[in-house]
């Protein structure tokens, strides 16, 4: 396949402009895919800045794309031309460990593939979704629920996906309380699917601008965290506390939330470590766990439960030329609640 369009960083400062990548050429199980928007994740920005170890550059970013098929190898049963089709966080695992065997390729013993700054199967690093065309193995790639619009689905390849894994497997449901705590990009997608799974919701945030959208999303109840009294009101009243922000947070404050045997998950992974005192844990059977993305069974499984229950992200359509000013938003929390880009922006 020939080079494509796609925007770039070039070094840990410099600005995303606008470059072109290679594609590999499809192999028979390969599904090649004309991206149509392509949603901002606050990973895009700490991988491309270096939070998490200096990439190889130039790199291009973006996990969450959706688009349609324009080609297929030759032994491809999945998918077909003119499918609408998405792609998240993984392009490929070893797919032999027992992770992967169970469905649960984000865990691959080998360590899954991600869409970006991983070295694929070809040896090269892989290149991600601001761009107009991507190469993936057709086990990796997702249908798009027609009942979905196209422009509001990509954000749920990641922000979906990594609130509803920890919520189906912490077995939410009618009964369940719930707290999600950051409204953002994640959030806001937690509190919806939350919802829909029948749970008590409390959403938490750090002041109150958000209130009137959290409860609009499904929150039964909403708490500002720089109230100290908040920590007082919902002390040992939780069975799961869902953590989406990337930043650090006194974890202890919110392990008192939690009733006997509750658990809080932390999805959002601020760089440095993460102090937890031992005796909060102990002091009512608590536990702290972490959750990554959900594998492609269970991607395509909130796929379908959203289309089913209507649920999609709150989005802000941007060109591509706005990537720049659209990272300096959302670091700057500017975003109610996703960036999404139009991808037949590039190069316009």
């Amino acid at each position: 396949m020939p080079t494509v369009p796609a925007y770039a960083v070039t070094s840990l400062t410099s600005p995303v402009t606008l470059s072109t990548i290679e594609r590999r050429a499809p192999g028979p199980t390969d599904v090649v895919i004309q991206i149509a928007w392509a949603g901002i994740c606050h990973t895009d920005i700490h991988m491309s800045r270096g939070d998490w170890g200096e990439p190889p550059y130039p790199l291009t970013v973006g996990h969450e794309i959706v688009g349609w098929v324009t080609e297929t190898g030759s032994a491809v049963t999945k998918h077909a031309v003119g499918d609408r089709v998405g792609v998240g966080c993984m392009v490929n695992s070893c797919r032999e460990c027992e992770n992967c065997v169970a469905g649960l390729e984000q865990y691959c013993l080998a360590g899954p593939i991600n869409t970006y700054n991983s070295v694929d199967r070809d040896g090269s690093i892989t290149q991600g979704g601001y761009s107009t065309h991507i190469v993936v193995d057709e086990h990796f790639v997702l249908s798009i629920p027609e009942a979905i619009p196209f422009e509001k689905a990509a954000p749920l390849l990641c922000a979906g996906i990594t609130t509803y894994s920890p919520l189906r497997h912490w077995n939410v449901g009618p009964g369940s309380k719930v707290a999600i705590v950051g409204v953002g990009g994640l959030g806001h997608m937690g509190v919806k699917i939350g919802h829909a799974l029948g749970a008590e919701v409390t959403a938490l945030s750090q002041g109150t601008s958000k209130r009137d959208d959290s409860l609009e999303f499904g929150a039964e109840h909403f708490y500002a965290t720089r109230d100290s009294e908040t920590f007082e009101k919902l002390a040992n009243y939780f069975d799961l506390i869902v953590n989406t922000v990337s930043s650090q947070i006194d974890l202890n404050a919110y392990l008192g939330l939690l009733r006997l045997d509750g658990t809080i998950v932390s999805v959002g992974a601020p760089p440095g470590p993460i102090p937890v005192t031992l005796f909060t844990l102990m002091a009512n059977r608590r536990s702290f766990a972490s959750s990554s993305v959900g594998g492609i069974r269970e991607t395509q499984e909130m796929l379908d439960f959203c289309a089913d229950h209507g649920i999609t992200p709150e989005v802000e359509i941007i060109a591509a030329n706005e990537i720049n000013q659209a990272w300096d938003r959302l670091l700057a929390g500017d975003v109610r609640y996703r960036f999404v880009i139009d991808i037949s922006t590039i190069g316009t």
